[in-house]
């Protein structure tokens, strides 16, 4: 039987997906340590990669499956400074999962040293294309039990039923 890979601090459980970068300018203040907004457009990066691995694109739910996905709630915490070229390594793990929403974590590793630098929490909710509120369908739901597992599914014929393939990206 599988572990559940979900954890509540996006701690030590396995990765979902990872993506390593370098620190730019675009990314610091004029001190060239990180402008603290800076990790959001890359851990949105991460999560859009990770839908669309998935078949899960971000601009075809709401057509394709009746229903979307929006951020309603985010939280960064900032463990330790990190400045222009250090080499970044980001981290995607599964949440809690509820009814309606679920989190996604992220983990900003510096790779010289293999520290922790930030952790982020991001809960998403499911919505209708009115943008109400609604329980996570169950293709969504599918999605997120394989993910809680360490695995995979795929959309791959055209009644979009979820195959499962390989454990991680």
């Amino acid at each position: 039987m599988a572990t559940d890979a979900r954890v509540a601090d996006g701690g030590p459980g396995p990765a979902l997906h990872s993506t390593t970068f370098r620190l730019s300018y675009a990314d610091t203040d004029p001190a060239g340590i990180l402008y603290y907004a800076a990790w959001f457009p890359w851990m949105e990066r991460m999560q859009s990669e990770w839908f669309w691995l998935n078949d899960l694109r971000q601009d075809e739910l709401k057509q394709r499956h009746g229903f979307w996905t929006v951020t309603a709630h985010t939280a960064c915490d900032y463990l330790a400074a990190v400045g222009l070229f250090d080499e970044i390594r980001i981290e995607l793990r599964l949440g809690a999962v509820g009814r309606r929403s679920f989190e996604m974590l992220h983990r900003m590793v510096r790779t010289a040293d293999d520290e922790v630098v930030a952790r982020a929490r991001i809960r998403i909710v499911a919505v209708s294309p009115g943008i109400d509120s609604v329980e996570i369908p169950p293709l969504l739901r599918q999605h997120l039990d394989a993910w809680a597992q360490g695995a995979r599914l795929t959309t791959t014929d055209q009644t979009n039923e979820p195959t499962p393939t390989e454990a991680t990206a």
